[in-house]
């Protein structure tokens, strides 16, 4: 079975403390996990308040439908950046084989 998986690179501009820095993470990868079948954590440690990396996988027996699947991810992780006050920088997309 193949599996996705969606790296993203999150820009928290307003965050001045690692609280801030948090509270736009969960509210990120609890929103995301709610919305989609898929397993999501954060990467890195906690060191830079304004940056986060968020590591998305997910296990599917069609390829296509993680493509589209991760696609959408990406799509709503952009729309739901903007209303907690982030911004998607980066992200990098792949599909490993079965």
């Amino acid at each position: 079975m193949p599996v996705g998986q969606l790296i993203l690179e999150v820009q928290i501009e307003h965050a001045r403390s690692i609280k801030d820095r948090r509270q736009v993470v969960r509210s990120l990868k609890d929103k995301l996990r709610h919305s989609f079948n898929i397993s999501i954590a954060e990467l890195d440690e906690a060191v830079v308040w304004n940056r986060a990396t968020l590591g998305v996988a997910a296990i599917s027996s069609s390829r296509e439908y993680l493509t589209g699947l991760l696609a959408e991810v990406e799509s709503a992780a952009h729309r739901l950046a903007t209303g907690c006050g982030a911004e998607i920088c980066d992200s990098y997309c792949e599909i490993l084989p079965e």
